[in-house]
């Protein structure tokens, strides 16, 4: 048997044994049916009669500060269903009420600064996949979809059709909850789901769950959770749901002059299974996505910009391949997008979800004509069989078909192949976290006739991680060919060997008061062309890495960088760095203060060598949250470069606001400016959701070009739309 098949086996031998070893019995909570003259006024108060006849999942222990401990606040939460909707009746004590923290209140907004609820449900008990939902004391609705047992699986982009109220008095603050079970996918002939709860008490930085309490486990490992029974004679009703659009816009371009379009449009979601969930789009809008976040670029290789699109993003963590090693044979933003500016997208099709053992996901998308590109078609396939309790094996395809134009050479269709397998558990030595991952991809020639070998276009790579609370490490191995470029996936750089190990070290000291953890790490990056010539050798160095009780956070790190040009670098305009070696150190200072205070911010100050010359770099933001619903901030982030070959200096400025009304109408503000484009541009943003579902945007974006100290506008855009849910 070759070596590398024998290492597997040894290695999955080893995992089925973790994964066989006795864990604890989980709590288990149940779910009591309401009678027909029995209905929740969704208020928050939690005053009707029959919540207090439910037994509550209650008993909370700490994950932080105090590992297993009691939870100082009690946390009570009762669940009742009918036949159309799963109640939650959750009672959060607090001895201080007033000092409950409530900022956010814009959908799916960030609660790093608030008090919060949060809970999972694992509707099919696999300990794989679960929905995420979550609250906080000003009525905040946020949700996602839960994949791989890790907060990188975290969908947050899902917008499920739920409600939630809230109320606070003298006890503390409670909330009552209506999810339709029109809004999840699950099997019906089983009565049992798996369950989680988490409660954060920010003033104290205290997290608390019901199950999955331990430091090495959390809400975000289905695997840890609790149970929920009793749910029968439950309705998903057809599983069809249907969700028109239109849009007004008016838009006007430096170049192409103004135009004021009208779209129509649609997306047709149909559960064909209790687990496999069909969608369809035609004629596409993103108006209301959020612009990107400008960077400032100082390396050799492409910066990565996330996805914001929601037909992307629901059922992408499926598509996710070698989720931990990431090499991106995929990357969603390569269909629709041309240099960040949108191709429009005439339909798609996309099937996800699960069949038994197996996770399903399709994709296939048609883009149209524009001057600069011609229409496509793109397919993605992504097939994954689960053993063991979080193992899988995998393989993903795709195809971009490009239609040929005068304008243009004929490509043939490109095709790409990948298989992945990841090995993982959460029961190595009682409950510790080990995973092993392995990958290789190959792809067809870009160009008519094939010009390159096979190992040419392909990659393949292997990581050791073991993700714990005091001791983390990971080690990694990859080889990339000279000529790898899958069509529909991203890579930064091609022709390489690279290892990289890291270590770290995080205890958390019981005899400090005011430090909640320590950190020190070690990470090293070793990389070499295809004949094993240095090309990147990269050390870096944690000092330490100060988490205070209160939530601040203060780190200082060193690096050192060895870096081989082999061709010359233009890093500013007029500024290029000659073929050569080059070594060069530096030191960050990083500090963080929590981000509960009504004023908090984030300052960093890199000093050191940089290629040739010097740098001096400095990134900060600052946020005021003066009262709940109402959030400013700014960041800015400088470079001062000095070399022989030319000193630049490179300035990125974004500000932010945001006017919370309630959880149900928002107006956010974004300006960027950077000094490499100098280009200023604008997004304001209001959304209203009329009922969970419907929902009305006014979006309107102009940017403008700096000149001959004047400000040209180079485009600007209004759009209102509106969208419809309706379900069968």
């Amino acid at each position: 048997m070759p070596r590398t098949a024998t290492f597997l086996l040894a290695v999955s031998t080893s995992l089925g044994i973790a994964e066989a070893q006795e864990e604890r019995v989980r709590p288990s909570v149940r779910a009591v049916r309401l009678a027909e003259d029995e209905k929740v006024e969704l208020d928050g108060q939690l005053n009707e009669s029959f919540w207090k006849n439910i037994t509550p999942a209650d008993g909370f222990r700490q994950q932080e500060p105090d590992e297993g401990a009691p939870a100082r606040q009690a946390t009570e939460v009762r669940i009742a269903f009918d036949r159309d909707h799963l109640y939650l009746g959750v009672m959060l004590y607090d001895t201080e009420p007033d000092k409950i923290i409530g900022y956010q209140k814009q959908r799916d907004g960030s609660l790093r600064s608030d008090d919060r609820f949060m809970f999972i449900l694992d509707t099919f008990l696999d300990g794989r996949s679960a929905y995420l939902f979550e609250t906080n004391p000003a009525g905040l609705l946020g949700d996602g979809l839960l994949r791989a047992g890790s907060r990188r699986g975290l969908n947050k982009s899902w917008d499920g059709i739920w409600d939630v109220r809230v109320s606070r008095d003298d006890r503390g603050w409670s909330a009552e909850i209506e999810i339709p079970f029109r809004t999840l996918n699950f099997d019906p002939s089983s009565d049992t789901w798996g369950i989680d709860f988490q409660r954060t008490v920010r003033r104290h930085q205290e997290e608390s769950l019901w199950s999955g309490y331990r430091l090495n486990e959390g809400l975000f490992r289905p695997v840890n959770a609790g149970r929920l029974t009793g749910l029968q004679d439950i309705s998903q009703g057809l599983g069809l749901e249907v969700k028109p659009y239109v849009a007004a816009s008016y838009k006007e371009d430096i170049e192409t002059g103004s135009n004021t379009p009208t779209d129509v449009g649609f997306d047709v979601n149909y559960s064909v299974t209790p687990g496999l969930r069909v969608a369809v789009t035609f004629n596409t809008d993103f108006a209301e996505v959020d612009v990107d976040d400008r960077q400032v670029n100082l390396t050799r290789f492409p910066l990565v910009f996330p996805e914001k699109r929601d037909f992307f993003l629901e059922g992408s963590s499926i598509f996710t391949f070698a989720r931990s090693s990431r090499p991106e044979p995929y990357f969603s933003r390569r269909i629709g997008l041309s240099g960040g500016n949108p191709i429009p997208i005439v339909y798609g099709a996309r099937l996800s979800g699960q069949s038994g053992r197996f996770d399903v996901a399709f994709l296939q998308v048609r883009t149209g004509e524009t001057d600069e590109t011609a229409p496509e078609d793109f397919t993605v396939a992504r097939l994954k069989r689960n053993f063991f309790a979080q193992s899988s094996l995998g393989m993903i395809y795709t195809r971009r078909a490009t239609q040929a134009r005068e304008a243009a050479p004929e490509l043939e269709d490109r095709h790409t192949v990948g298989v992945d397998i990841d090995l993982a558990t959460a029961t190595f030595k009682g409950d510790k976290n080990l995973q092993f991952e392995a990958f290789a991809v190959i792809h067809t020639d870009p160009l008519t006739e094939a010009t390159t070998e096979l190992r040419d276009r392909s990659s393949w790579g292997l990581r050791v991680n073991y993700p714990n609370d005091r001791w983390r490490f990971h080690t990694s191995y990859r080889e990339f060919g000279k000529s790898y470029d899958p069509a529909v996936g991203f890579n930064r750089r091609n022709g390489f060997r690279r290892l990289n190990p890291s270590f770290t070290f995080a205890p958390r000291p019981e005899n400090i008061s005011w430090a909640r953890q320590f950190e020190w790490q070690i990470f090293f990056e070793y990389l070499t062309d295809l004949d094993n010539v240095l090309l990147t050798r990269n050390t870096r160095v944690s000092l330490f890495d100060i988490r205070f009780e209160s939530g601040d956070e203060l780190s200082v790190e060193v690096n050192n960088r060895f870096e081989v040009l082999e061709e010359p670098f233009e890093i500013h305009p007029g500024v290029e760095l000659p073929v050569g070696e080059h070594r060069f150190n530096d030191v960050r200072f990083q500090v963080e203060t929590a981000s509960q205070r009504k004023l908090s911010g984030e300052l960093a100050l890199t000093l050191g060598q940089f290629w040739s010359g010097d740098r001096t770099g400095i990134e900060a933001e600052v946020t005021l949250r003066p009262i709940s619903g109402l959030l400013f901030s700014t960041e800015w982030e400088r470079n001062n470069v000095t070399l022989p070959e030319g000193a630049f200096v490179t300035n990125l400025v974004q500000q932010r606001a945001e006017w919370q009304v309630s959880p149900w109408i928002s107006l956010t503000s974004i300006v960027q400016y950077d000094n490499i484009s100098s280009e200023l541009g604008l997004f304001t943003r209001f959304r209203w959701i009329l009922q969970p579902g419907n929902d009305l945007y006014i979006v309107y974006s102009q940017n403008w070009q700096s000149f001959d100290n004047r400000w040209l506008t180079l485009d600007r855009a209004a759009t209102t739309k509106i969208n419809y849910t309706h379900r069968f």
